[in-house]
């Protein structure tokens, strides 16, 4: 991945690459973070490829969980352009496995906590459920646990 990451460095010197634990894109210092704790995987450079995706589509912040989602695709479709470039073929289940993490994410958050039914985002933390009206609210931040909490209709 070495090799990959002095390419990239010298092919993009607009965005800053940075060890970290963990792959990520931060939009607020244009900064892709890669994890040299997990270089030597064989989905390393995948990774780091889908970072980058990120930084060349100028992803910042999203409102509603559909766009996160949508972001996360676009991300991998340009990683996969990317990649070409540099002799790597991402593998699509690897992409579908990362994906699911998201979808399931937005299963879970969209669910109504009274009747099951699944629901559209009303702004950045309320749903309203289609069936029951229920309303419930969910936490901004992406890597906890979906937690719902209902609110009095």
């Amino acid at each position: 991945m070495e090799s990959l990451l002095k390419q990239l460095r010298r092919d993009y010197p607009n965005v800053l690459f940075s060890p970290a634990k963990q792959f990520y894109w931060s939009p607020k210092t244009t900064e892709v973070f890669y994890s040299k704790q997990l270089e030597s995987s064989r989905t390393a450079p995948w990774s780091l490829l889908h970072e980058l995706g990120h930084a060349l589509l100028r992803h910042t912040n999203y409102t509603l969980d559909l766009e996160l989602v949508q972001m996360e695709s676009q991300a991998w479709e340009k990683a996969k352009e990317i990649g070409t470039t540099y002799g790597y073929e991402i593998d699509d289940g690897h992409i579908q496995d990362c994906m699911d993490t998201y979808r399931d994410w937005l299963h879970q958050r969209s669910a109504c906590p009274t009747c099951n039914t699944r629901s559209l985002q009303q702004d950045s933390q309320r749903y309203k459920c289609f069936n029951c009206n229920q309303v419930w609210t969910v936490s901004s931040s992406r890597f906890c646990r979906p937690y719902r909490k209902k609110l009095d209709k």
